[in-house]
């Protein structure tokens, strides 16, 4: 069979989820927040991407916004950012969930959060998260399960990110969430009840052919042995939003290629990192 490459209509991937409306005025004010936020962005789980996606912290258990890294925390305190945007406050009210974390996450454009899994490091509690989407574009996209979901604003958004997922930004301009970490209670269930059909922003991505994924490991192979790593690990981990792959074989392709090209410790470490990424170490 011919693969066109072409992404085709689908359903949202039960990990995630298109929930209820937010009145526009208010989704108004808050997207208005979201850019007139101080410029201070936190870079942080470096290891996860690019170098393009920029937290800072409104719910946390020090009160300090630039104190981004996600940890259980039953009785979270405002930040003296959240303290700034009445907006956000009154969204957080009226969700009435039982919040573990909330920040603001920008993604520029350009950049990539690669194929991982989240929560791993935390208590075994039922947890879930809520994304609102304050500022976005059609280039920037979710993947999980072989498919692409846009997140498009004026709603509130669940995910489930103890499965496989990746999130770009492909052209810009910078996309901006709120992504709310909350514990399972009524309000989540009440919240999670009132799914929406989005159709029109969800698309499954092609398979590729045997041959394709060989080009590309070939291109990719010509960069390393020239010196570009970088460039030749990026070729193979953009492939997870271009294609529907099974979970991991972005990182089985790295060190393929790297144990083609005889460089076993760079191998190792790209297996590694699978391990870690994916939650099975």
């Amino acid at each position: 069979m011919t693969n066109t490459g072409l992404a085709t209509p689908a359903s949202l991937p039960t990990e995630v989820a298109a929930l209820g409306p937010i009145r526009a005025d208010l989704m108004e004010r808050l997207r208005h927040e979201a850019l007139t936020v101080p410029g201070n962005w936190v870079v942080e789980y470096g290891d996860y991407q690019n170098g393009g996606w920029h937290t800072l912290s409104l719910l946390n258990d020090t009160g300090n916004p630039r104190d981004v890294t996600i940890r259980d925390c039953p009785e979270p305190v405002a930040t003296s950012l959240l303290t700034r945007m009445p907006a956000v406050r009154e969204l957080l009210a009226e969700l009435g969930l039982r919040c573990m974390w909330a920040r603001l996450a920008r993604l520029e454009a350009g950049a990539f959060l690669w194929e991982h899994r989240d929560y791993g490091e935390l208590n075994d509690v039922e947890r879930h998260r809520v994304h609102v989407p304050l500022v976005t574009n059609s280039s920037a996209y979710l993947i999980l399960g072989g498919t692409k979901v846009h997140m498009s604003d004026g709603r509130v958004w669940r995910l489930t990110p103890t499965s496989p997922h990746g999130v770009c930004n492909r052209f810009g301009p910078a996309r901006i969430h709120l992504v709310i970490d909350c514990y399972a209670d009524d309000a989540f269930t009440a919240l999670n009840a009132s799914a929406d059909s989005v159709a029109d922003s969800v698309a499954a991505l092609p398979i590729p052919a045997a041959d394709e994924l060989e080009e590309h490991v070939a291109t990719a192979s010509g960069l390393a042995q020239l010196g570009y790593d970088r460039a030749a690990e990026t070729t193979l981990l953009e492939l997870f939003y271009r294609y529907a792959l099974p979970e991991g074989q972005v990182y089985d392709l790295i060190a393929l290629m790297y144990a083609a090209l005889h460089r076993d410790e760079d191998a190792e470490r790209w297996r590694s990192k699978k391990a870690i990424m994916l939650g099975h170490a």
